[in-house]
């Protein structure tokens, strides 16, 4: 049985994008002969995975596929560039290289020269200083000697300035080129694979074959761009793709999806966890150790990573697909490629947590109308204005609401004080600890401003978790009183502040502790 010498062409037509590789589809018309014939198809990446290697014919061909497997060929590129295989600028690069070595050849060559110069010139002012010292005078031999030592240092020191400022240029072009390279052309592959495809046909005539394999070095990460006018939002959803694979997508169907393949499918194993119950001393009966700590409120969603995060897909695999073909180069860069795209109704408040910053932030909230999950990721922040800045899209259900901070607001100004005392009441020596917090916000406006706006101001309040503590709004102190104050402690006022306006925000609440309670 012989392999068709000339191979068959099989591009990539589909794609699925996983979080860290792809599932690459290849599909190709073949004619089969009738019997056992094996087919040499690529060239394909070296880099797919042997052991996903899954071919298939068309069902209206009676044909059955015996064996699948990729062959890899290695052809090292040869010492010296080809004028009919290599570009001008692989030409060129390989000339300068060759300059290169010769001008330092000679740069060498010349300090030699040189240095010999001198040393016979040492020689020669020595001859003439022990010369002068015994009573001989030779001024003629010793003039034309000191004329042609300094004739050829000069010669030579001057051809040695010209070959180093060559270098220079040499090394300046050299730069150039590798930059141009690496903007417009790839290292060619020498390492390439085909597959060769044996088929039992009972029949000959045409048939479809599809080939699907997995590849490594292939990864993507959502993006977003949310552009701000008036009360609507337009929030556009692209995939940023990075391809590494030795070949380019050109005009494929691609699928983006959150599954990981390479994830076991085993439930996590239990260990052993013992525990132990012992009696209290009287010194533990008599004594209660609390201490305040930092609590994050939870919520629903992933939690936040740094860096470059995975795909968080709320422990649920999802799919998205490009509307239209797409087509991205196998260079290693990022490319952006359009999901979708909706505009939504919003409502907006301006905000401030005084305790965490201290300023004024626009967060702008909006119903998630796109169809499918807004996945974790950046995203870019347009307004009237033009850019703002970037920020961050947490995950969203369909339909689910989605916050965005969109900047400050540099015409407010917070101030936030903070006062403390203790104190001891009562027969039981009972702690009482006091604390009082301020909050000023200014706004400075400009004279043809004469709009108030409503400013969210948020403090918080400590949470008890044992009943020998308790926490006590004083409401009397409090100028004025929270509008909310929620279950995990967020005390909130809908504060209004005309144009140059000031006003001042204040909290107060006691924290009471037995005497028997330590560690506050």
């Amino acid at each position: 049985m012989s392999t068709t010498p000339k191979p068959i062409a099989l591009p990539v037509t589909a794609v699925t994008c996983l979080e860290d590789r792809a599932q690459v589809e290849r599909t190709a018309a073949v004619d089969l002969q009738a019997g056992v014939q094996r087919l040499r198809l690529g060239p394909v990446s070296a880099l797919a995975v042997d052991r996903t290697l899954h071919a298939e014919l068309s069902a209206d061909h009676p044909a059955t596929v015996l064996d699948v497997r990729i062959v890899r060929s290695w052809t090292p590129r040869g010492p010296v560039p080809s004028p009919d295989d290599d570009s001008a600028l692989r030409l060129r690069a390989h000339a300068l290289e060759e300059e290169q070595v010769a001008l330092e050849q000679r740069r060498d060559r010349l300090r030699a020269r040189l240095d010999l110069l001198a040393r016979l010139a040492a020689d020669l002012l020595r001859d003439i200083g022990e010369g002068t010292g015994s009573g001989e005078s030779e001024v003629p031999r010793w003039t034309r000697g000191l004329d042609q030592v300094d004739g050829e240092r000069d010669t030579y020191g001057e051809d040695l300035r010209a070959v180093e400022a060559r270098l220079t240029a040499v090394a300046r072009e050299q730069g150039e080129i590798r930059r141009a390279m690496d903007l417009a052309e790839d290292e060619p592959l020498e390492l390439v694979g085909h597959v060769e495809l044996t088929v039992d046909a009972e029949a000959a005539g045409p048939a479809g074959l599809r080939l699907s394999h997995l590849t490594p070095c292939a990864l993507w990460r959502p993006a977003y761009r949310a552009v701000l006018v008036g009360d609507s939002l337009t929030l556009e959803t692209d995939a940023v793709v990075w391809q590494r694979t030795g070949e380019d997508w050109s005009d494929v169907r691609l699928t983006l999806s959150t599954a990981r393949s390479t994830l076991a499918t085993e439930p996590p194993r239990l260990g052993e966890d013992r525990l132990t119950l012992k009696d209290r001393s009287a010194a533990e009966r008599r004594t209660l150790n609390v201490e305040m700590r930092e609590q994050e409120i939870g919520d629903l969603g992933p939690a936040p990573t740094l860096g470059l995060p995975g795909l968080a897909d709320g422990g649920q695999a999802r799919v998205l697909r490009s509307p239209a073909p797409v087509s991205v180069p196998g260079d290693g860069r990022a490319h952006r490629v359009p999901v979708s795209a909706f505009t939504a109704a919003t409502s907006s408040e301006y905000a401030c947590s005084p305790e965490l910053s201290p300023l004024v932030t626009r967060l702008v909230r909006f119903g998630n109308e796109s169809g499918h999950a807004l996945l974790a990721g950046p995203v870019d922040l347009i307004r009237d204005s033009g850019f703002t800045g970037r920020g961050t899209v947490d995950f969203a259900a369909p339909g689910a609401p989605v916050e965005l901070a969109f900047g400050s607001c540099d015409d407010f100004r917070v101030v936030r004080h903070a006062e403390e005392s203790r104190d001891s009441v009562g027969m039981t020596q009972k702690t009482v600890i006091s604390r009082t917090v301020r909050v000023h916000l200014s706004r400075f406006s400009a004279p043809e401003e004469s709009d108030e706006r409503t400013v969210v101001v948020r403090e918080r309040i400590p949470v008890s978790e044992v009943s020998a503590v308790e926490i006590r709004l004083r409401k009397d102190a409090c100028s004025p009183a929270p509008d909310v104050v929620d279950t995990e402690g967020i005390a909130r006022w809908d504060v209004t502040v005309p144009p140059g306006g000031h006003r001042t925000v204040t909290l107060a609440y006691d924290l009471s502790a037995g005497a028997k309670v330590t560690g506050l």
